[in-house]
């Protein structure tokens, strides 16, 4: 690391818990050169902070060493000793932390009633300041016993008991919480959340890893990511649960977490042309103790060369110069690339009001749609000048950062309004849009889309390499295939930009099955999956107004079963019906759909279904068994 402030204090961070009288100044050393500096070493959960006696120098080279001498709890000691390096910059660390995110989000609800809370900061901070005295939650008053623990940037509150169910609580952390040059946060942050009836049984899995399983020429200096379907323990996400290996041989680097995303630093460069297996292993849990059912496995080969290109701001929302903005918007950045969900954080995506005044709020990314949502903690005034920065530190997973900060404003209107459709710019025509084309089969007939095809990067309408025609299948439309002027890339742009703009609509009612449910216009959402179940039926009432929206956000996949059915009554129109799923969609055989899917991975439809809306998908493909596929009308 560069520009290290002078005034920090160093920590580390175990696979697991140590024996305390093993972490202290004769296994924990810094050294500038050969010059020993003297500091306290203290111990807290699975962290090691090192806090110098005096300021560090400025602009010098220091050499942190923990020594073999460092033991578990078994008395097992290191296998080597683990040395790393970093140069201070010119200026004192004075920024004050914040806090990022948090599990379970503000005003969530249908929370599981035995969940960890977490509180996810813009750094590191201070462990010691971690405590159930900077750290707490309760109900009406009453303090909720139960213990804290700090690891990476995420401290976590652990209820000695399940808490009540239908229950609303209210978690704070103080300015008593400092990062490791002592700067206390501004403000206390304080956040609401209500219990739902059950508790949480279902395993976390692997949603999507960078590199893709399978990927080659990757670049050497890449960090290795995943990303799960719900936020996980930090203290199971270690490396004693992630392991890189090159064939046999162990990569050595350092694991750090934050919500859902994890992210693997080799301490050196990888091999170039090289075979590399990543595992997440079944030790890695969730915040309610549920385990990955089996290992996620998943290979990638490097390249010769090292990722020197700094990614760009390709996307925002609001645009630039923006105006009559709702008051209840979220504002979101798109790279150009896949970023370190570690230096995504309200340190890095700001947004401020009138007079250069900071608006308080929560900073997610999504590694697959490659976006940074900033949520504010209250509605934004009506009438008013906003500007959104993304800086430097907004880094891409080899450690490169913007060239400039990207700067854009926009301008709010007058009062809240109404749930406006999500914007789907070119894709208006395209009844189907993809990533790595179609898996199409007429062996029980023949399917049909009506409407534009865009296929980009893969273009086979036949899963086996075989290019596409206008007859299989039929296609009463324009096909574009990675097309000279560029119209299906920039469909997949547009694609992104939607899903975007429905994930980043304010959270809804929490749902799940919605089966045999009748639904008001409005947002409905899932942390996780969604259904309707084998021969159900959903209901959207659109009481009268042909201009309702009905957005679902769904944190993992959309499943349909058979025979099941979307029916619309009362003006509701499927043009302004919008299914976000953050990986994939599945509709089985008979099933009778309505509404625009914005998938992250892929679509799958069973036989003889009929769709009237889009099927888009952003990175997999689209398979289809003898549908009839048909836009809906303007």
């Amino acid at each position: 690391a560069t520009l290290v402030a002078f005034n920090a204090n160093l920590s580390a961070v175990f696979s697991e818990a140590m024996a305390p009288l093993t972490i202290s100044s004769t296994t924990f050393k810094l050294a500038a050169g050969l010059t020993a500096v003297p500091g306290a070493v203290t111990y807290v959960g699975v962290t090691a902070t090192f806090n110098p006696t005096a300021d560090l120098a400025p602009n010098t080279l220091y050499t942190a060493t923990l020594t073999t001498g460092a033991k578990d709890l078994a008395n097992n000691s290191l296998a080597a000793a683990h040395i790393w390096t970093f140069t201070t910059g010119p200026v004192p660390d004075s920024l004050e932390p914040s806090v990022t995110s948090t599990v379970p989000a503000d005003d969530a609800s249908n929370v599981a009633v035995a969940s960890n809370i977490l509180a996810i900061f813009s750094e590191a901070m201070d462990p010691l300041t971690i405590t159930l005295e900077s750290f707490s939650v309760q109900q009406l008053g009453i303090l909720v016993p139960g213990a804290v623990t700090y690891a990476n940037v995420t401290a976590t509150f652990n209820p000695t008991s399940p808490l009540a169910p239908n229950t609303t609580y209210t978690a704070t952390v103080t300015a008593a919480a400092t990062d490791l040059a002592g700067n206390p946060l501004t403000n206390n942050y304080v956040w609401n959340f209500k219990t739902g009836a059950t508790p949480d049984t279902t395993r976390p899995m692997v949603l999507t890893t960078v590199p893709a399983d399978l990927a080659v020429g990757v670049a050497l200096n890449t960090n290795v990511t995943a990303t799960f379907s719900e936020a996980m323990d930090p203290l199971t996400l270690t490396t004693a649960t992630f392991s890189l290996k090159k064939g046999l041989v162990a990569v050595v680097g350092a694991l750090t977490q934050t919500g859902s995303s994890m992210v693997f630093n080799p301490s050196v460069d990888l091999s170039p042309n090289t075979l590399y297996t990543a595992t997440v292993n079944t030790l890695a849990k969730d915040l309610a103790g549920n385990a990955l059912l089996v290992d996620y496995v998943w290979t990638f080969t490097t390249g010769a060369a090292l990722d020197a290109i700094r990614p760009t701001v390709i996307l925002t929302s609001p645009l630039d110069l923006a105006t009559f903005v709702p008051l209840s918007s979220t504002v979101n950045a798109t790279f150009s690339e896949s970023m370190d969900p570690l230096k995504i954080t309200t340190a890095t995506f700001l947004l401020a009001g009138p007079g250069i005044t900071k608006v308080i709020g929560t900073v997610q990314y999504n590694v697959l749609a490659k976006t940074a949502t900033f949520t504010p903690q209250v509605a934004l005034l009506p009438n008013t000048l906003y500007t959104a920065t993304v800086t430097t530190g907004a880094m891409d997973l080899a450690g490169n950062g913007l060239l400039a900060d990207k700067v854009w404003t926009f301008t709010t209107g007058a009062t809240p309004s109404g749930m406006l459709p999500v914007d789907l710019g070119s894709l208006t025509t395209f009844v189907a849009v993809a990533g790595a084309g179609l898996t199409n089969s007429n062996s029980s007939g023949v399917t049909v889309l009506n409407g534009d095809v865009g296929l980009s990067p893969t273009g086979s309408c036949l899963g086996d390499g075989s290019p596409c025609t206008l007859t299989n299948p039929v296609i009463n439309g324009t096909l574009y295939v990675n097309d000279p002027e560029g119209v299906a890339a920039k469909a997949k742009v547009d694609l992104v930009a939607a899903y975007v703009d429905a994930m980043a609509r304010p959270v809804g009612t929490t749902v799940n099955d919605i089966s045999g449910m009748v639904l008001a216009p409005g947002v409905y959402t899932s942390g996780s999956t969604m259904s309707i179940a084998v021969g159900g039926t959903v209901t959207l009432d659109g009481k009268g107004d042909a201009n309702a929206v009905w957005i679902f956000q769904i944190g993992s996949s959309l499943t349909v079963n058979n025979n099941a059915r979307v029916l619309l009554i009362n003006g509701a129109r499927a043009k302004n019906v919008f299914w976000a799923a953050f990986a994939s969609t599945t509709l089985g055989s008979n099933v009778e759909f309505q509404g625009n899917v914005l998938a992250g991975a892929s679509n799958s439809v069973g036989t003889d279904s009929v769709v009237v809306g889009r099927l888009l998908c952003t990175t997999g493909k689209i398979t289809l068994l003898s549908n009839t596929i048909t836009l809906p009308s303007l």
